[in-house]
């Protein structure tokens, strides 16, 4: 198979990549005290000397008391924490690498009582769990204030650190999300109401952002029709739902945008064989992240019991079709680089038969 395309360089106006490759951000959850250590920067270390092009961090939570969820979630703020991060960072670029955090809050995704914040409530944009269920009250406007802050301070530490750009987690019904998504926001006021009014969190996010960065530096945004306790949501149910969205997050600042599905193979809307990946391309002329199942031939669900059915290059061809046609420039991995992180390598140099299978031990282990 001629996996050239997979392997030509990435040039946009703020960002420059050895290849198509982009691992994608995978929660792993082996930062004790919310601080990622040596083991840490190791693992992704040995993802840039596999082959990887770009770095996506495992979401990393803001500043502020609710953003995660869990007691070895790495956090990206504070002295120790951001000392473990600058780590990465050097450890990668030690490799040739480059690197993005994810900067994540999962908003009304945390139920009460979690760690590392147990007294801490979940928050959202109308108090609502992605099930709909009212867990507390609405964000007040001073409350937003202080999250888009947040954020913004972590982009800002992101750049001093020395990160080669910024994604932030628009996806899967976190924060961001459930501000865009009809099933979480009811709000009446600027911050809700129609796709525009919903957007405005996300918009003033990437602004306070940019202004953090400056102009020269990439913002990445991930996001995703589907939520995680919902496969067929849709934020847009038509192209032109969808266009209207995008234009105001690229107006806000976006540089790239990272559109996940569950299969990249998969057509967004009916008429056309483009996906979700795809039709950001079109509608925004920006460079688009596409991902979903690479190196994976069984539906991936979390808690069963079946034996993974996988295969190194799953779906390889019609990945190397779409980056043929320019559908779309860059694929996130994910599974396939936790079990070998030399995967890209091993593709480029033909050796798939030398490539570790994925097999469900490799999200208990960090390898």
């Amino acid at each position: 198979m001629n996996t050239t395309p997979l392997f030509q360089p990435f040039h946009s106006d703020k960002l420059k990549l050895d290849n198509r490759v982009v691992m994608a951000p995978m929660t792993r959850g082996f930062s004790p005290g919310n601080v990622p250590g040596d083991d840490v920067a190791e693992y992704y270390r040995r993802r840039a000397a596999g082959g990887v092009g770009l770095i996506v961090t495992e979401g990393t939570g803001i500043d502020h008391p609710a953003s995660i969820s869990g007691a070895s979630i790495p956090v990206f703020h504070g002295e120790e924490a951001l000392a473990g991060w600058k780590k990465v960072v050097d450890a990668v670029h030690a490799e040739g690498g480059k690197i993005a955090p994810q900067l994540w809050h999962v908003g009304m995704a945390r139920k009460v009582g979690d760690e590392p914040n147990v007294q801490a409530q979940p928050v959202g944009p109308s108090g609502l769990n992605l099930k709909g269920e009212k867990v507390g009250e609405p964000l007040t406007e001073s409350e937003i204030a202080d999250l888009i802050q947040a954020y913004a301070q972590a982009a800002s530490d992101a750049k001093k650190l020395g990160f080669d750009a910024i994604e932030l987690h628009g996806a899967h019904g976190y924060l961001i999300d459930q501000f865009l998504w009809e099933g979480t926001n009811q709000r009446t006021d600027r911050y809700g109401g129609d796709l525009a009014g919903r957007a405005t969190f996300a918009v003033e996010v990437v602004r306070a952002c940019r202004a953090a960065v400056g102009e020269d530096y990439p913002i990445i945004f991930r996001y995703s029709q589907w939520k995680m306790y919902d496969y067929k949501a849709r934020l847009a149910q038509t192209p032109e739902e969808l266009e209207q969205l995008l234009g105001l997050l690229v107006d806000a600042g976006v540089d790239i945008f990272h559109a996940s599905t569950r299969r990249f193979w998969e057509p967004e809307f009916e008429g056309s064989e483009l996906n979700l990946a795809g039709w950001t391309q079109k509608l925004t002329g920006k460079p688009t992240i596409s991902v979903g199942s690479v190196g994976l031939q069984a539906e991936f669900t979390p808690g069963a019991n079946q034996v993974e059915e996988t295969d190194p290059t799953a779906h390889l061809d019609e990945l190397i079709h779409k980056l043929e046609q320019n559908e779309f420039d860059l694929i996130a991995i994910g599974r396939a680089l936790l079990s070998d992180p030399e995967w890209p390598n091993k593709i480029r140099d033909q050796r798939s038969n030398d490539i570790q299978m994925f097999s469900r031990e490799a999200l208990e282990t960090l390898v």
